[in-house]
């Protein structure tokens, strides 16, 4: 790491200005009523508007300077699009994304260039996101020289610097990403994020589409990048052990919504939200398996609905075995508990062995009534 302590010394003079800093209590990054909808448009000659994905449906939350908040959920939730929404690779349909007290949101993009600077991201698929085109010494170097961190000469150097603190040879700096396996690959995503010194990365499941080994080596590199500079991480992700690993709070998404919002150990040992106990009921526990335990399976009924006519109410109302009228009618609000929980749910309360059996009877009784619907239709 000393590598990267030279450049961050050696540079202060020549990088431009930064943003207003604001006060140290001011949450590095504050999204308010964050709202994406993407229109689906009819098939023909005059295409016309007939719907619209919810993709994320009016979210807030905050990520605090050099800590990490973890979002998870089930694939299509909305995590990633909020990712892209924070960086704005995406423009939002409405709502606030405040980075150090600017509301970044409707930004043109020649006003978001500094602010690009900021906020950087390491994609999922460590091979789509790397231009098989272009050396790595390119890929890493563009950002230098687009944000003219260093002078054109100086660009060689600093790239192999950075290759050298992500765990790579600095001197394969002009290889091609082809010539790289998947780790390595996901490590020069890291080091591109990291050569213009983001006070936030944005990490889309990081470490998905790597070896079980290859993760653990990424999620260290991460964790020792965060202490050294005090990088703050929006981290998404579906491996709810690594999230708990890396993340000191915990939001949980759920068809575009945010249904549970606590610090890691409330979350993963007394979770509130129906949704959240049934997605971390799923986790293998290793320690209750050493002990002679088992933790009691909360298996749901039913499929995810469509995010283009989400269910009225609470969207987890029709997987939900607490669901009760209400649900259909009014949609919950994501208030706080007393135990520093921010729950949406009408019944937010601890899970019970009732609970689990409960949504088993549920999900038993909707496999029958679908194979007695099936003998019917034949």
């Amino acid at each position: 790491m000393k590598g990267l302590h030279v450049m961050t010394e050696s540079t202060t003079t020549t990088a431009p200005a930064r943003i207003s800093e604001g006060s140290g209590s001011t949450p590095l990054l504050e999204v308010r009523n964050l709202v994406k909808h993407f229109p689906v448009r009819s098939t023909g000659v005059v295409r016309r508007v007939v719907g619209q994905v919810q993709a994320v449906d009016d979210i807030s939350f905050t990520v605090q300077r050099g800590s990490s908040l973890g979002l998870v959920g089930e694939s299509g939730c909305g995590k990633s699009t909020t990712g892209r929404l924070v960086t704005r690779l995406l423009d939002p349909t409405s709502g606030e994304v405040r980075f150090e007290g600017n509301d970044i949101a409707s930004l043109r993009p020649k006003q978001m260039l500094p602010f690009r600077r900021e906020i950087q991201i390491i994609f999922q698929d460590p091979y789509s996101s790397l231009n098989p085109r272009h050396t790595v010494g390119s890929i890493i170097g563009t950002p230098l020289q687009v944000h003219n961190i260093v002078p054109k000469n100086k660009v060689l150097s600093r790239v192999q610097e950075l290759l050298e603190v992500v765990g790579l040879n600095p001197e394969h700096y002009n290889r091609y990403p082809g010539e790289f396996s998947g780790g390595q690959r996901q490590r020069i995503g890291i080091a591109r994020a990291l050569a213009v010194r983001p006070k936030l990365i944005v990490a889309d499941e990081p470490v998905s589409a790597l070896d079980v080994s290859i993760q653990a080596q990424v999620m260290n590199l991460l964790e020792s990048l965060q202490k050294e500079f005090g990088i703050s991480f929006l981290f998404i992700a579906h491996d709810l052990a690594v999230v708990r690993h890396f993340c000191p709070e915990v939001a949980v998404m759920y068809l575009g919504k945010i249904v549970e919002v606590a610090d890691r150990e409330s979350l993963y040992t007394q979770p509130h939200h129906p949704y959240t106990q049934a997605l971390l009921s799923a986790v293998p526990d290793v320690r209750q398996a050493q002990v002679g335990g088992r933790r009691e399976r909360i298996r749901l009924f039913g499929d995810v609905p469509s995010p283009i006519d989400p269910p009225s109410g609470c969207r987890f109302r029709t997987r939900c075995w607490k669901a009760q009228d209400i649900c259909a009618t009014q949609e919950p609000p994501l208030q706080a508990l007393a135990n520093g929980h921010r729950v949406a749910c009408h019944f937010a309360a601890p899970p019970t062995i009732e609970d689990a059996r409960a949504s088993q009877a549920a999900a038993a009784e909707a496999v029958t009534l679908e194979s007695e619907g099936a003998v019917a239709d034949a």
